[in-house]
């Protein structure tokens, strides 16, 4: 069975029928999701070098490449987030037995892959390239489609939950594992966008729909930045980076991005001292590579291998605790999506 074709019709405006727009698009989101999971280290999480027991970087892997045919309808909607959502979850789940591998970055990418279709046709654009100056105004579309989502978002998010499996919070108001939630919220017509405004303060993603996409901006800029920091003469240059950069670019965004926002799904699945803690030590380890840096006999310039003994002792002690920082994972895959809208290529 495919999910995408039972119970969910969208509308699509005359501009999508484009089918290099919104296949753009979806590479685009395919990619960043293939980008994520194969960085290493990540601490924590799984990666090229390292699997949970129950899931693996295939598992990551067949998720990535199962759900394209959703996000290009995604690019070509705009409305039914909701359903979109739960497609996604679906196709995920019928490709592969790890379990939810991605539901987080469906939440972003959905919303964020409407919002590029809707800009690409709106600018007029011969290719599908966003300046780094419009990545706001993505952001700010993506934020639109989600306030107006409506109750019937919300229920089919609960639907996509069903299938997921999400670890969740304990709440007293609409929680994800009662049963008779969904009657509540057609009761009193609540919306998805209302949802996410209730969790933001406990997590990340919500947070995420509810404020803008204000971390997934960070990560984009971040990955950019150290891509060019990679340039001879760039200011506050990176040397000795393996390959093309990108992998070390993301590792470095991941451990940014850890230590400034505390990590929900950690905080979900432990406490909040423990996420604290996480955040801190990632915040410690890039200080310290920070000021390590100046010490070097090559002037404002940070040499990458100099930080991995580091990162990989961290990426070690999560993984014996099972400590897996999965919110910061999916908001590096937003970023990478929107920076590869905006042209990264490596």
């Amino acid at each position: 069975m495919n999910p995408i074709n039972h119970g969910f019709t969208c509308p699509i405006p005359e501009w999508a029928e484009n089918p290099q727009m919104s296949s753009f698009i979806a590479r685009c989101a395919q990619l960043a999701m293939l980008l994520e999971v194969s960085a290493s280290p990540k601490p924590g999480n799984v990666d090229r070098e390292h699997d949970y027991p129950d899931t693996c970087f295939e598992h990551f892997i067949a998720s990535s490449v199962s759900v394209y045919p959703v996000i290009e309808l995604a690019a070509k909607s705009r409305n039914g987030i909701g359903a979109l959502i739960r497609s996604a979850v679906c196709e995920s789940s019928a490709w592969q037995k790890g379990g939810n591998t991605h539901f987080g970055a469906f939440l972003l990418l959905v919303p964020l892959s409407m919002a590029a279709g809707e800009l690409f046709n709106s600018f007029g654009k011969a290719t599908c390239k966003l300046s780094p100056d419009e990545f706001e105004t993505l952001a700010a579309h993506a934020h639109a489609f989600v306030r107006a989502t409506d109750c019937e978002d919300a229920v089919e998010f609960y639907r996509a939950f069903e299938v997921a499996g999400v670890r969740v919070n304990s709440v007293d108001e609409f929680s994800l594992g009662d049963p008779e939630s969904t009657a509540e919220l057609k009761a009193q017509e609540v919306t998805l966008y209302k949802l996410m405004d209730i969790a933001r303060g406990y997590d990340l993603i919500a947070n995420e729909w509810a404020s803008g996409f204000g971390c997934c901006l960070e990560g984009a800029r971040s990955i950019i930045e150290f891509m060019q920091a990679q340039n001879e003469g760039a200011e506050n240059s990176v040397f000795n980076c393996s390959g093309t950069g990108i992998n070390e670019a993301i590792v470095y965004t991941f451990l940014k991005l850890l230590s400034r926002h505390r990590d929900t799904f950690i905080q979900t699945k432990f406490d909040e001292d423990t996420a604290d803690y996480v955040s801190s030590r990632a915040g410690e380890i890039l200080s310290a590579w920070e000021e390590s840096s100046g010490d070097n006999t090559r002037e404002n310039t940070r040499d990458f291998t100099a930080l991995l003994p580091a990162v990989q002792e961290f990426d070690s002690e999560l993984l014996e605790k099972k400590i897996n920082p999965g919110s910061t994972a999916d908001i590096i895959i937003a970023g990478l999506f929107i920076a590869l809208l905006g042209g990264l290529r490596f």
